[in-house]
């Protein structure tokens, strides 16, 4: 069965870095996009970086833009989420999702499989 398990969260300090990882497995990895997803308390699960499924190209939502970058090892089974100038609006639970399609997509909707979560927390 398919499964994401992702890990890197933790306790930062503002202007800090973390690195995110989501290991894939049940499925093969290189044929479909992924991304990245986060959810702060009280509010809606939001898009925010993908990678399609060569690693090539990859889109980045506005507001972490130039800060977060997305990217993935196919021969590992794993992507990244690599957050560097982090900021308090950046504390969330962040998820990694398998998109349905092996092309970028930044829609929700688009994307069937999600892992369980990793705690981001960034203090002033």
């Amino acid at each position: 069965q398919v499964q994401l398990v992702e890990s890197g969260g933790g306790l930062v300090q503002a202007g800090g870095s973390l690195r995110l990882s989501c290991v894939a497995s049940g499925y093969v990895f290189r044929n479909y996009a992924m991304g990245w997803f986060r959810q702060a308390p009280g509010k809606e699960r939001e898009f925010v970086a993908g990678v399609n499924w060569f690693g090539d190209n990859t889109t980045i939502t506005d507001s972490v833009k130039g800060r977060f970058t997305i990217s993935r090892d196919n021969a590992k089974n794993t992507v990244y989420l690599q957050m560097n100038s982090l900021k308090p609006e950046d504390t969330a639970v962040y998820y990694c999702a398998r998109s349905r399609h092996f092309t970028l997509r930044a829609e929700r909707t688009d994307y069937d499989y999600w892992g369980q979560g990793t705690q981001v927390t960034v203090s002033l």
